[in-house]
């Protein structure tokens, strides 16, 4: 939840900022001068440190940033600045050098960035670090600043602060932490950046992490001569509030847009998920861990050989082959007889599916469902059911009313667990925030908006309405768990387009920035992350230190729907960062499978009841972490299957006749075959951003030579060429003509 800021100047200064009215007042020296956007940016060398000031021409406030660590006895000198820099200085005393480089962008929204490289002159230690920004009130005192903080850096999620200056009225300001930079310092000093953007105002910004001080073990040094960097701030800065919490989330994604365009990339390489796909198949039928059979049926085990079957985790699987059938033209066995035995779930005395079939053993509370849990077999139930499955069409019509009943009891508003058979809550509130499941109101208005297009009964539609309004207010505190905010964003937009309301919509950039307030942002080389990327990766839950394959794959196909009924109004900035997000997933979800990792990266034991880790299946670990630990601690997720199905389905697009798959990291929008050997190809990602398009050799085919140009005819050369394979990097926004011989 927001929070709001007021300080009265009377109350005791800290040591950091004393030092900025030192560097405001006559003891210091300015250095130079320079515009961003309606922003004047005064560089001003202090005592101890040298700081960055920004202010607007109509004296509505400003921002300080310290732009050096803190350094005594230091000489300021400026430098010749390098390509991109508006300017560049070096700061020098007995600690060591650092080089301090600035950079503006001025284009939807004005930006500051500062990335600082500190080389020791011996080996040093750095015991503490003060945050890095000030609010400035008036007379430039921070004391006398007021505003709200909306959302600061969450764990080792990206290393954000978002807030306003309300007084005097600056704006809107989004503090952004590169943290990929700083891999090099925290692996020396053994520190990871773990809530490292945040504070108490008006001191705020990055808490440079720094090794313990206790003496025993001795601090990892920073070694002589070696260059650090110790700061890669983006500060994105605008004139306007927001007028609400909707208003509010559109502009954080603006910002956060801004920000990530000036980030360097990581790449994004081709992965074989069809390969995967086929092997996680054979897996599936064959491996006796994966299955276990009760009343005639065969049910999927959660974990390796471990868990009891449930609802939730047979119709994920259930629904992922679905899309495949569908992407292969043909139903695989394997979907027919998981769903066979679905009807078992089913107590038809309380009108619902149930988590757990009638012979679950006596060790699990048979009543006991997390809220989540209810609904989210429906989802996939429903979507069989639009898809023409009968037996899928049944059940879900049978379960609404039961859904319904538990939503109007709750108010809408749902604990983390319940029992089934009276609502008796069992688990009210998430420990670390003390709030209940908040955002399953998105995967309900979901359910509820796929039982208004199957039946055209209105009571659906209020029923996704209502839970959608009573989330209004909640802001960045909406996010629980990754994927049902995901599903919430894509009922929104769905309700947006039934409706015609433009609350819906943009209750979605609410929905989607709760979302990527908890994602990561940066790649980590911490230890073993340095096997796998972690890059736009997302926290399961709003709580969690690691991000799990089932949200991953759950939340791509919810953006998918979510796209898919985007239309030209979205915001920009959304649009872009879900094809960011999605392209990124094609990419980091490989490194879930254990066969992906060295054996040493994975976990020795697994949750208790979780099973055992097998790295020649084909099926994914649940837990990657940004900090490096080892990976699949919680298990080796069989549920977490179909992700295979669902990226192989959406990357790889059938062309008749030709002698290739085509393969894209970006949802594809529309192929049309304009001649027998071309097709135009229209992708909307972002529209300074590149997506990744290749020729996948057919079986018993070979590739003939192919070109790709842009609409407008401009040839794009191929950065990889096999006998099986041609890759280009195009333009992720607009229309491609792609030819062969």
């Amino acid at each position: 939840m927001a929070t709001k800021a007021d300080q009265d100047p009377a109350l005791p200064a800290s040591p950091g900022l004393l030092a900025l009215r030192k560097a405001l007042g006559n003891e210091s020296k300015r250095l130079a001068t320079f515009s961003a956007g309606d922003l004047g940016v005064e560089l001003r060398a202090g005592p101890d440190a040298l700081w960055a000031v920004a202010r607007r021409s109509d004296g509505a406030g400003g921002l300080a940033i310290r732009v050096s660590l803190p350094a005594s006895d230091a000489k300021f000198e400026r430098l010749e600045p390098q390509p991109g820099d508006i300017a560049r200085v070096r700061v020098s005393n007995g600690l060591g050098v650092q080089d301090i480089r600035l950079r503006i962008r001025s284009e939807e929204h004005a930006s500051l960035r500062v990335i600082v490289r500190f080389t020791p002159t011996a080996d040093t230690s750095l015991p503490f670090v003060p945050r890095d920004l000030f609010a400035l009130g008036a007379r430039d005192e921070p004391l006398a600043a007021k505003g709200t903080i909306e959302a600061s850096q969450r764990g080792l999620n990206s290393g954000l602060l978002y807030f306003q200056l309300e007084r005097p009225r600056f704006g809107n300001i989004l503090y952004f932490q590169n943290l990929t930079s700083l891999n090099d310092y925290c692996l020396a000093t053994e520190t990871k950046p773990e809530d490292a953007v945040g504070g108490i105002w008006p001191e705020l910004g990055f808490l440079l992490p720094t090794p313990p001080q206790r003496g025993a073990p001795e601090p990892k040094l920073l070694p002589a001569g070696q260059d650090f960097v110790v700061s890669d701030a983006i500060l994105v800065l605008r004139p306007d509030f927001p007028s609400d919490e909707r208003d509010s989330a559109r502009h954080f994604l603006q910002m956060l847009g801004t920000a990530y365009k000036s980030l360097d990339l990581p790449p994004a390489e081709y992965r074989d998920w069809l390969r995967r796909a086929v092997r996680t198949l054979r897996d599936l039928d064959e491996a006796p861990e994966a299955t276990i059979r009760h009343y005639g049926h065969r049910y999927v085990h959660p974990y390796t050989a471990a868990e009891y079957p449930d609802a939730m985790v047979q119709m994920s699987i259930v629904s992922a082959l679905h899309d495949w059938g569908l992407w292969s033209g043909e139903t695989h066995p394997l979907e027919t007889e998981f769903m066979a035995g679905m009807g078992r779930f089913y107590d038809a005395k309380l009108g619902t599916i149930r988590r757990y079939l009638p012979n679950v053993g006596n060790d699990k509370d048979a009543d006991a469902v997390d809220s989540w849990y209810l609904y989210h077999p429906l989802l996939n139930l429903g979507k069989l059911a639009l898809n023409g499955n009968a037996k899928a069409k049944r059940l879900f019509l049978d379960s609404l009313d039961y859904g319904i009943r538990a939503a109007h009891h709750f108010g809408y508003k749902w604990p983390v667990q319940y029992k089934v058979t009276d609502f008796t809550v069992i688990t009210e509130t998430a420990g670390a925030d003390g709030r209940g499941q908040t955002d399953v109101g998105g995967v309900y208005a979901w359910v509820m908006l796929q039982a208004f297009e199957l039946t055209v009964d209105k009571r659906f539609l209020d029923e996704a309405r209502a839970a959608i309004d009573a989330a209004i207010g909640l802001g960045f505190a909406l996010n629980y768990q990754a994927n049902l905010t995901a599903w919430g964003a894509a009922a929104c937009m769905r309700l947006w387009r039934v409706t015609n309301r433009d609350v819906y919509l943009e209750q979605s950039y609410v929905y989607l920035a709760s979302f990527f307030h908890n994602c990561e942002i940066w790649e980590s080389r911490l230890g073993h992350a340095a096997h796998y990327s972690n890059f736009m990766g997302v926290t399961c839950l709003q709580d969690a230190p690691y991000m799990a394959i089932y949200e991953c794959f759950d939340s791509f196909i919810a953006f998918e729907r979510y796209l898919d009924d985007s239309g030209p109004d979205l915001e920009p900035a959304a649009r872009m960062l879900l094809a960011e997000y999605c392209r990124y997933t094609l990419h980091r979800a490989i490194h879930y499978y254990p066969d992906e990792l060295p054996p040493e990266a994975i976990a020795k034991e697994q949750r208790e009841n979780n099973g055992h880790v097998d790295r020649k299946l084909s099926f994914p670990l649940e837990d990657l972490y940004p900090d490096g630990q080892p990976a699949g601690q919680v298990g080796q997720e069989i549920y977490g299957a179909g992700a295979a199905f669902i990226f192989a389905s959406r990357a790889f697009h059938h062309v008749e006749d030709a002698p290739f798959l085509l393969y894209c990291d970006h949802f594809v929008r529309a192929i049309e075959r304009t001649e027998p050997r071309t097709l135009v190809v229209t992708l909307d990602g972002g529209e300074t951003c590149v997506a990744g398009l290749s020729l996948i050799r057919r079986k018993r085919r070979k590739l003939t030579p192919a070109k790709i140009s842009t609409i407008d005819g401009d040839m794009l050369r191929a950065h990889e060429t096999s006998a099986d394979k041609v890759s280009f990097h195009v333009p992720a926004n607009g229309r491609l003509l792609v030819s062969w011989e």
